[in-house]
């Protein structure tokens, strides 16, 4: 009997019991494991997956995170983590996927991704445009006395509450501009820690959190009003581990990138941010400065 072309492998949902055959994709293809992103990933997101016809885990996946509500479906969707095994690579499966995703199952949302410059002539011949980019940073944060102090003008940076997370939800959400309540709320058990910014009237003007990824930590989401209420988030939770950090910078945020550069951060790689039937990312991006995950935009 002929084995069924990779093109024509059905694709199915996938589940957080997917979640170690996602982390072994990832391996196979020299990536982290990054279980416990997967684990987000697929439990607040949607996850798609073809089998392998050897029969060994997934041949391609990609997760899918939907944010806001309107009547025709979200108002914005970022994919992720689109990866094709790699004894089944350059023989069309991940444009099988990726069609399959775009075309059918988000036909007329409003898409974006972050690309590799490996993936990115394939998301533009599936109708995407560069609207932005972002730097990967990884090192150990190399933290001055000076900075352990709030700077003149910054704001108060404390430990989130239970109580905080609607306000979070609220900031996220004008600075983001659409709703992801389903992923903000989800922080606290994520993240090894969350930390607010208050101005001098207790007004809400920040938020970050950091959280375990393999080796490291990374700090994202950041969300600031400025660059030094972002400095004093990401101080804060430097002190709070001894592992190497890293996080995706908007490029347009120069003076952070200096700022983390200066203190043991290296330039990685860079991302190219991508969209589709929308012009560029909504809401308000000089006080968003760092994605959760470049996987869920």
């Amino acid at each position: 009997m002929t084995p069924p072309h990779l093109t024509d492998l059905p694709i199915r949902a996938l589940t957080v019991d997917d979640l170690r055959s996602c982390a072994d994709l990832s391996e196979d293809r020299g990536w982290p494991r990054e279980d416990h992103k997967w684990g987000l990933l697929l439990a607040a997101g949607s996850g798609y997956g073809i089998d392998a016809p050897d029969g060994q885990g997934l041949a391609a996946a990609c997760v899918v995170t939907s944010y806001g509500h309107r009547p025709s479906g979200p108002e914005l969707a970022a994919i992720g983590m689109v990866l094709v095994a790699e004894r089944f690579a350059r023989q069309g499966l991940g444009r099988h996927l990726m069609t399959y995703v775009c075309d059918d199952v988000l036909k007329g949302i409003p898409l974006t991704l972050h690309a590799t410059p490996y993936g990115r002539p394939l998301y533009e011949e599936l109708g995407f445009d560069t609207t932005g980019r972002a730097e990967m940073l990884r090192g150990t944060f190399r933290g001055e006395p000076a900075d352990m102090a709030p700077q003149a003008g910054s704001a108060t940076v404390r430990p989130a509450s239970g109580e905080d997370i609607p306000r979070i939800v609220r900031l996220d959400t004008e600075v983001f501009g659409t709703d992801r309540t389903h992923m903000i709320t989800r922080l606290p058990a994520f993240a090894d820690r969350l930390l607010v910014a208050e101005d001098a009237r207790g007004e809400l003007v920040g938020y970050a959190a950091i959280w375990p990824n393999m080796e490291t930590h990374v700090i994202g989401p950041l969300i600031a009003r400025d660059t030094a209420d972002a400095q004093a988030l990401v101080t804060a939770l430097a002190a709070v581990t001894d592992r190497p950090l890293r996080t995706d910078i908007d490029v347009r945020h120069e003076e952070l990138l200096g700022w983390l550069k200066d203190r043991g951060l290296d330039s990685v790689a860079f991302n190219t941010v991508m969209t589709r039937d929308i012009p560029g990312l909504p809401g308000d991006w000089t006080r968003r400065w760092a994605p959760i995950t470049v996987a869920a935009g």
